[in-house]
């Protein structure tokens, strides 16, 4: 077997991931669902730091895996992405390999004592999950990425409930409202990171419509709400969150922003939308997007392991010191 050659990713190599996350959407989904905007978002994010947190494998000069790291956190959580083809264990052993070495070291850099390490994988992903088992990774948690056809006729512009108002986010001072209801209402929700107002702003993108985030306010108690959405993947239009303060649940007004959403992309011409959403979520967020009638596309695990940081030797720390 010819050998195998890593280095790190750099904005120009947005086309050869793309394609290589794409050919392991086919065998994991059955249809090319990455985006090249999506993957260009990362790799030029001002968080990326792409020298030290990102990975390419190549074989023969075929791109056959790749892998991005993030420290959102700032503590002891590391996030990171890993794509691997079939048959490519070697390249999976040492990606995975190099990629836990980094997220001790970026836990070390915050302080913390340990890296508490996630990875989001397809229920039957192309990377051979023995691999992680052998090194102490377990599952944690499930998402489903559920889905729903649109039409015009099945999906008119519903009527608000009585005191309930909908406004879009084109105004600054009403995106700032945005974050911060995103943020209070997914605080409590598991592995929710926090970010500044500038953060989700990069994390959105550039060219983000901001006519596609409604608020909703309630007569009397003022905002209420909040709805995420873009329209700028090509499979289906997408949902990024739906957050209701918790003093406002249970009133309907997560459904309502739910059907708005479906009347406002079926009227663009989309015949579909999709959205990611926690199976163990205690809001009752996947009964309710079931009852809407979104349906399971596909599901992904998340795969955890906690390494812990090495503390210097004595010996070591006096050497430095002296």
């Amino acid at each position: 077997m010819t050998d195998l050659a890593i280095r790190a990713a750099t904005p120009a190599d947005a086309a050869d991931v793309c394609r290589l996350l794409n050919a392991v959407d086919m065998i994991e989904i059955g249809r090319a669902e990455t985006d090249l905007h999506t993957v260009e978002a990362d790799l030029s994010h001002p968080d990326a730091r792409l020298p030290d947190n990102s990975w390419l494998a190549f074989r023969d000069g075929e791109l056959v895996g790749y892998g991005l790291m993030w420290d959102d956190s700032g503590a002891e959580r590391i996030d990171m992405d890993q794509y691997v083809l079939p048959g490519q264990q070697e390249a999976a052993e040492r990606l995975t390999g190099l990629m836990e070495e980094q997220a001790v070291r970026r836990a070390a850099a915050n302080g913390a004592d340990r890296a508490v390490v996630h990875l989001h994988l397809n229920t039957r992903p192309t990377l051979d999950t023995a691999l992680l088992t052998g090194r102490g990774w377990t599952t944690v948690r499930r998402y489903h990425v559920l889905t729903r056809p649109l039409s015009p006729a099945a999906d008119p512009l519903p009527a608000p409930p009585d005191g309930v108002t909908l406004r879009d986010c084109r105004d600054e001072a009403d995106r700032r409202l945005a974050h911060a209801l995103v943020q209070e209402s997914f605080a409590g929700h598991f592995d929710h990171q926090p970010r500044t107002y500038q953060q989700w702003l990069d994390d959105l993108g550039p060219g983000f419509d901001w006519s596609l985030v409604w608020i909703a306010a309630l007569a009397g108690a003022g905002d209420a709400a909040v709805l995420v959405s873009r329209n700028d993947r090509e499979a289906h239009g997408w949902i990024n969150n739906i957050g209701v303060r918790e003093r406002y649940r249970g009133r309907g007004i997560a459904g309502h922003l739910l059907r708005h959403a479906f009347g406002v992309y079926a009227e663009l011409g989309r015949d579909a939308i999709g959205l990611g959403v926690d199976t163990g979520n205690e809001t009752g967020a996947l009964r309710l997007y079931e009852a809407h009638g979104m349906a399971v596309h596909f599901a992904v695990d998340t795969w955890e392991v906690a390494l812990p940081v090495a503390v210097p030797s004595r010996s070591s720390r006096s050497s430095r010191s002296s």
